[in-house]
């Protein structure tokens, strides 16, 4: 980036037992401090939670997605309103992703829960089309056939708008073969050269692009995947793909690739947000997480706590008979009306009355735990404490 770019990352403290770090990552709608956690907006909104109460809850940076607003409502509809930030409402730092992990899901019915570590073989999908040129799919929408190109996946983020965007990948699940993964890599790198020169003949410095690390569950393709990202001039780098078939070989993989990327750019670690994943990642270096995972477990009536005061579990299940009494709130330490205000005993019956108002008063909770969690990740590296505090998260020595 040019000495006079918006955008701008710098570590402000190193824990000395790990590689963990405090950062400041600066971009045009405003500075967020790291390790932090950005939230999923996919279709341009977070399921019954207004940008104000996102704030309000402390959230600092969203994401949304390329392969979904590509489809519904469509970029030219997005740019018309200015972009996503004045679309939704929203005035802090965004990031999209290139649609590419979506896509390819379609094929692989079964690779977000290979992705974090979950291994689940089911039925394949109707896959794609898949070429040097890139990607061909059906829309969802309208049945429309889409031809999705690094070239077109940059075009498509620069009328969204986001402050953070990617390159156009191929995500491969962790179960195919070695040789397969490799040259799928090799093509997500080209795809990356493509994405990359596309995103320079339009810059105009409002946005910053991040290269993606890919190599499946395979070191030496990790380590190549990650050489190849650290040298090409992005701003940011992200780990992607298939982290493996359980949690153990999701903090491997994860471990290998960020042991090559460079330690002056943010790392962002995609589709991951488990509690103790934020604390593992963190101490391998990773400055930034998404996933959906704290609104959609909201969604079915999960709230999440602090692992030492519910048997090492991260979540309670509101919907659960032993809080239909319970007049506590959910945790009223947490700066969120939703944690401090309502009884569990009334949530407990907002989801059996199915009521919406359950399933937002608890996002909103889990939303507000996210942030105040990434904080206590900052706060203990400052203080020198993140050992300490690590080990009282992951129940790990």
């Amino acid at each position: 980036m040019s000495a006079d770019s918006q955008f701008s990352f710098d570590i402000q403290q190193s824990d000395a037992q790990t590689a963990a770090r405090t950062g400041l990552l600066r971009t045009p709608h405003g500075t967020i401090e790291t390790p932090n956690f950005i939230f999923c907006a996919t279709k341009a909104a977070i399921k019954g939670v207004t940008t104000d109460q996102l704030r309000e809850a402390g959230a600092d940076i969203i994401l949304s997605n390329t392969y979904h607003l590509l489809l519904q409502p469509g970029p030219d509809i997005v740019a018309a309103h200015g972009g996503l930030h004045k679309m939704m409402d929203w005035d802090g730092p965004m990031l999209t992703d290139s649609g590419g992990f979506q896509i390819f899901s379609i094929g692989h019915g079964w690779i977000a829960d290979e992705i974090k570590g979950r291994r689940r073989i089911g039925a394949q999908g109707p896959g794609v089309k898949l070429s040097e040129e890139g990607a061909r799919f059906h829309s969802y929408v309208n049945g429309e056939k889409i031809l999705l190109t690094p070239e077109s996946s940059i075009q498509t983020q620069r009328k969204l708008g986001a402050d953070l965007i990617v390159v156009l990948d191929e995500c491969t699940p962790f179960h195919v073969e070695r040789e397969y993964t490799a040259r799928s890599m090799q093509m997500s790198h080209r795809w990356a050269v493509r994405s990359r020169e596309e995103f320079e003949r339009g810059d105009d410095g409002t946005q910053a692009l991040y290269g993606i690390v890919q190599g499946g569950v395979y070191e030496d393709l990790r380590r190549e995947s990650a050489q190849f990202v650290a040298e090409q001039p992005f701003f940011g780098q992200a780990i992607g793909g298939s982290l493996g078939s359980d949690k153990a070989q999701m903090r491997e993989v994860t471990g290998w690739a960020r042991r090559h990327l460079r330690d002056d750019r943010p790392t962002h670690l995609l589709g991951i947000g488990g509690l103790r994943d934020l604390w593992e990642g963190a101490a391998m270096g990773i400055d930034t997480f998404d996933c959906v995972h704290p609104t959609r477990l909201a969604r079915h009536g999960g709230a999440l706590c602090r692992p030492w005061e519910n048997d090492g579990k991260e979540h309670i299940n509101i919907k659960n008979s032993r809080f239909r009494e319970d007049l506590s709130p959910l945790d009223d330490r947490l700066i969120a009306p939703a944690s401090r205000n309502y009884s569990r005993a009334y949530l407990h019956h907002l989801f059996k009355a199915g009521e919406l108002l359950g399933g937002q008063l608890l996002a909103i909770h889990n939303i507000a735990f996210m942030t105040w969690m990434a904080s206590e990740i900052r706060r203990s590296i400052r203080e020198g404490t993140f050992a300490e505090e690590y080990r009282r998260w992951t129940g790990k020595s």
